[in-house]
């Protein structure tokens, strides 16, 4: 019989690996943007990606006094240093991507995984005419759905077929992972929110693909092993947009009272509101495999909290509410938003992990 020597496995390509995922924890809508951009600027992040579904959830970047709604450009684009990929996993729709590019002035820094998907003018027809996508489910009529149901048929077209997207054809999972053997800091960014999954979260109300953490390393093409941190997104109070059932859901009229109401970046639907739900936050952090938590809309339920920078300096009542989320959720809380813009954060990650 061979002996088999006790052997010493280092980590993957014999260095440290910087991945980090962010995902939201409800139902979208919960701030993702804000915190992958104050990341991307704080942790000087190599590499930027925008896993998920594609153009139909909308992330609000607030920075250097402009308001930027993302459709298609990762959050990270405000380090102007960072790579900027959108991977295989993810829907594209080359109108809004081109007049996106534009906006963020990402042309020389972008990259398009050649078998990312293209949303064409039939997709969102076809939405638009569904009664049953736009009536009962809520569709955001963006073609998504039907994109992707084109795809499971492989009848859907691909990046590396349009001619304007041809200067941006990379090759995603390739370059991500040899970005890690280089340990660079890699930030990849989930869009809408875990119990709109379309195997988790509240069926048929659903998205068109799941939305968890582990889809996200699946659009980009990494492995779990190679995921550092999981940073999953909470709003202090819950938002929903469309159908589906909102636990604790509140009337239009006490969500205007509470100063909770908002509209939907994509859509331009009101969103739905309810107190911020701890079991649906307990099963969120099951489902991702969350290692910390970050807050965001603070200053909206705590008005006392906007702009602060400490923890200290925040009002008694918001702190108890954060020592309530980490007692109740057994993971810390390393981020609270406390305004709208990029640098209205607290950062405890020094402190807490």
């Amino acid at each position: 019989m061979h002996c088999i020597k006790s052997m010493r496995f280092d980590t993957i390509g014999g260095g440290s690996i910087y991945v980090t995922v962010v995902v939201g924890g409800f139902f979208g809508d919960e701030g993702k943007g804000k915190i992958v951009s104050y990341l991307a600027l704080k942790d000087d992040v190599d590499v930027g990606i925008r896993a998920g579904v594609g153009p139909n959830a909308g992330h609000t970047v607030y920075h250097q006094g402009r308001e930027f709604k993302l459709r298609q450009i990762p959050s990270s684009f405000v380090n102007r240093r960072t790579r900027l990929l959108i991977p295989a996993g993810v829907l594209v729709n080359p109108r809004l991507l081109l007049e996106e590019i534009e906006a963020t002035k990402c042309h020389g820094r972008l990259g398009i995984d050649a078998q990312a998907g293209i949303i064409e003018s039939h997709h969102i027809e076809y939405e638009e005419k569904s009664s049953h996508l736009t009536k009962k489910i809520g569709s955001t009529r963006s073609g998504c759905g039907i994109a992707n149901a084109e795809r499971a048929l492989r009848k859907l077209k691909l990046a590396c077929e349009i001619p304007e997207l041809k200067p941006y054809i990379v090759n995603v999972s390739a370059e991500v992972n040899d970005a890690i053997e280089a340990d660079k800091k890699i930030l990849v960014e989930g869009t809408q929110g875990t119990f709109l999954s379309l195997y988790h979260g509240t069926y048929p109300f659903v998205t068109s693909k799941d939305t968890t953490a582990s889809a996200c390393c699946a659009d980009v093409g990494i492995g779990p092993t190679r995921v550092t941190d999981v940073i999953i997104v909470f709003k202090s109070y819950v938002t929903r947009v469309g159908e589906g059932p909102l636990p604790g859901e509140l009337s239009k009229d006490e969500a205007k009272k509470r100063g909770w109401v908002e509209i939907a970046t994509v859509t331009g639907r009101t969103r739905r509101a309810a107190p911020f739900n701890f079991e649906l936050a307990k099963t969120a952090i099951r489902l991702n495999g969350a290692t910390q938590v970050a807050l965001t809309k603070l200053d909206i339920l705590f008005p006392k909290a906007y702009n602060i920078r400490d923890f200290e300096s925040l009002p008694k009542e918001a702190k108890a509410f954060i020592e309530d989320i980490e007692s109740e959720l057994k993971i810390p809380v390393t981020i609270i938003s406390t305004g709208p813009y990029t640098e209205q954060v607290i950062d405890l990650r020094g402190e807490k992990l």
